[in-house]
């Protein structure tokens, strides 16, 4: 019987310097590169993943000497070999607005994932170690939704990707985005203050929603510009990273995201998308930090797709007397 499956051997795994303070499903997924996320936390889940010979969660980190038990895996090998297409690869390699020794920033475009998983073969990272096959250790440092655009950092190595971990958790990279939302936002400059909960459908679909039992979340809000008494462009400054934090703080605060479609208005979208806007208006537009080991300061912006521009100046012509 011929055998079409590629297979991983138990392995035990020592943990150093390098590798401590990991989460342990980030760790795998690193270590089993091409195994489905859908089945790396199926391992985590069952107890298959052990660690110094005892269960753990998901969220677990990794300490200094802990030894991973990282049990015998099976994917198709025609799974693991589905290479992105030439245009996801051009469309991404295009994408790339500023590049160093120790990483890259992309402008991610809307409808593309930044990871493979749940039905979706490739997303950016896959594209981008198609693309970059000489950088072994590149790796996504954050996330943004599906539908989201604009700037999306990834780190050449693991000491960088490390250190920029560490300045998310310490709230030192300023990261800026263009939020459309529905009805009139009245104060200027506001902070919202949200704790939130993921939850997942029986359809599968994980979502997020304001929940006392949630983890503590805040962004800033200001406004660009208000068109009529209908939308407000605003500027969205999450202080802290939880999954779909902008876009359930604006629903919450009555004026959801335009092109929402899990937390916006069904019947407005339906309308919007005849006028022009068929995705979700928000936007990542600008990445501010400093990377301590080179003291090098990095600021990139990625301006607003045309279709979204074209969108905005629509409403600009419908407020011109």
């Amino acid at each position: 019987m011929s055998d079409n499956t590629t297979h991983h051997s138990v392995r035990l795994l020592t943990i150093d310097s390098g590798n401590a303070g990991q989460r342990i499903d980030n760790f795998l997924l690193t270590t089993l590169k091409g195994v489905p996320r859908s089945l790396v936390y199926r391992l985590l889940r069952t107890g298959q993943v052990r660690v110094n010979k005892g269960r753990i969660k998901q969220t677990y980190r990794l300490q200094l000497n802990d030894i991973v038990r990282v049990p015998p895996v099976s994917v198709p090998s025609e799974g693991v070999q589905e290479a992105p297409s030439k245009g996801l690869c051009h469309a991404i390699a295009e994408s790339i607005i500023f590049e160093d020794d120790n990483l890259i920033i992309i402008d991610k475009p809307s409808g593309i994932a930044v990871h493979g998983g749940s039905g979706i073969a490739n997303g950016v990272i896959e594209i981008m170690r198609v693309i970059r096959p000489e950088e072994k250790d590149l790796e996504l440092v954050h996330r943004l939704d599906r539908q989201t655009s604009g700037c999306l950092l990834l780190a050449k190595n693991r000491p960088v990707l490390l250190e920029l971990h560490e300045l998310l958790r310490e709230n030192l990279i300023d990261k800026r985005y263009f939020a459309l939302v529905q009805g009139y936002w009245q104060d200027d400059e506001s902070t919202v203050n949200f704790p939130l909960l993921k939850e997942r459908a029986e359809s599968g679909l994980r979502t997020v929603k304001v929940s006392k039992d949630g983890q503590a979340s805040t962004t800033q809000f200001s406004v660009k510009r208000h068109f009529d008494h209908r939308m407000t462009l605003l500027e969205a400054k999450p202080l802290t990273g939880r999954m779909h934090q902008i876009r359930v703080h604006a629903a919450h605060s009555g004026h959801p995201i335009l092109g929402d479609e899990v937390y916006g208005k069904r019947i407005l979208n339906r309308e919007l998308k005849k006028q022009g806007l068929k995705r979700l208006f928000l936007h990542a537009h600008t990445l501010n930090f400093m990377l301590p080991s080179t003291m090098k300061k990095i600021s990139v912006s990625a301006p607003l797709s045309p279709a979204l521009e074209q969108f905005l100046n629509s409403l600009e012509k419908r407020d011109t007397p």
